[in-house]
């Protein structure tokens, strides 16, 4: 048995150990927002947040994250990821949107570590591959995200 927080809640899971916690979400919980694209942490498309940390979550056995605080894409509340979405709708990025959810966690990553990033910051930590290829609309929407970003953010 795994327990863990799933976007605030407690949850357990009956599976096995070395379970991928991309299939846990997926499958045995229900949150289909995280996406399978490669099977190898290379994509991106499954990136979920560990303790507040950016992880691709394809390779990262069930195990691992018992006792920890997993946040999804379809996690409620966080300014940051809500400030994104919203961006994201107005600089229109996604053409399929097939890694949009991936995308979305790893940029709320980034700007929770750097509120302010630059085009190189940006270029840096941004490692999902999208292939529609709006990298410029992402830049462009994280950038938008930053600089509307709120006092009460920066405090919390």
């Amino acid at each position: 048995m795994h327990t863990f927080k799933l976007n605030g809640q407690p949850v357990s899971v009956n599976v096995e150990d070395d379970m991928p916690l991309l299939w846990v979400l997926r499958d045995e919980l229900g949150h289909t927002g995280t996406k399978f694209g490669c099977g190898v942490a290379a994509c991106g498309a499954c990136t979920v947040h560990i303790d507040g940390v950016a992880t691709r979550s394809c390779v990262m056995p069930v195990a691992a994250v018992s006792g920890k605080a997993v946040q999804t894409i379809e996690s409620q509340g966080d300014p940051i990821l809500s400030r994104l979405q919203a961006a994201w709708v107005s600089h229109q990025v996604p053409q399929c949107g097939y890694c949009q959810s991936g995308m979305l966690m790893a940029a709320t990553a980034l700007l929770r570590g750097n509120p302010h990033p630059t085009d190189a910051d940006i270029d840096a930590a941004m490692t999902n591959i999208c292939r529609c290829g709006t990298y410029q609309r992402v830049r462009a929407a994280i950038h938008s995200a930053a600089s509307s970003s709120t006092v009460q953010e920066k405090q919390a």
